[in-house]
């Protein structure tokens, strides 16, 4: 083992490995170490902190053999601070080695924030990639954007993926588009309900849509039931 598996193997906690295994149905049981989050993030800063020459080695021995490996890969690639164009390389060098909706959500929302012409422009070329954690973390990125940075092309984009594009079969890919037409429901009501009244999304994610949208606290009463009525 290389120290810094060591190193996470030293904060393995059994039960929640088994509880974490239990989640992650397209992971190999025995890649998973049982690292708990907040303990990940402390370490992840103080490799950022005290080690910085091993950090940039780390970020370029791809594939890693665990997953708590690729969740500290996100986590430094969110901690350091590099220029966008730099960023944006590393995480399009890490993104064919995701194989899981954890990693691939887990640190979507700080990665490329503050940069959402960039970010956009990016999540627009993954949202066609064969692969499909490639397309979710696409999702996952303009979802980081509805409230701050929306525009009315970004549902066409995510749409496309579930609609022709070469992932639109796998789940998880579904699911993150329900989960962003949901939140753009949340968000952008009046750009978003066209999508659900004229049955533009298909049947599966439209369903999911608007079971998620209908779970919110931030729509009103009248609005889910509006939804509600316009399930297929």
């Amino acid at each position: 083992m290389t120290r810094i598996q060591r190193e996470l193997a030293a904060l393995t906690d059994e039960k929640y490995r088994d509880f974490q295994s239990a989640l992650l149905p397209t992971v190999d049981k025995m890649t998973v170490l049982g690292v708990r989050t907040p303990a990940l993030r402390r370490y992840a800063k103080q490799l950022i902190r005290t080690r910085p020459a091993e950090v940039q080695q780390f970020l370029v021995q791809l594939p890693h053999a665990y997953y708590e490996e690729n969740n500290l890969h996100m986590e430094l690639l969110a901690l350091q601070k590099n220029d966008i164009g730099t960023r944006l390389a590393q995480v399009e060098a890490f993104l064919p080695y995701i194989d899981n909706w954890a990693t691939c959500d887990g640190r979507a929302a700080v990665l490329l924030d503050g940069y959402p012409q960039q970010a956009q422009a990016a999540a627009a070329r993954w949202l066609q990639s064969d692969r499909c954690y490639t397309v979710r973390f696409g999702m996952v990125t303009m979802l980081c954007f509805v409230q701050t940075a929306f525009e009315e092309e970004h549902l066409s984009q995510v749409a496309q993926a579930v609609l022709t594009g070469p992932c639109k079969e796998e789940y998880y890919v579904r699911m993150a588009a329900a989960w962003y037409f949901s939140m753009a429901l949340v968000h952008q009501w009046n750009a978003a309900l066209p999508w659900i009244v004229q049955r533009r999304l298909p049947v599966w994610v439209h369903g999911k849509t608007v079971q998620k949208a209908c779970e919110s606290y931030q729509l009103t009463q009248e609005q889910k039931d509006f939804l509600r009525a316009c399930r297929r």
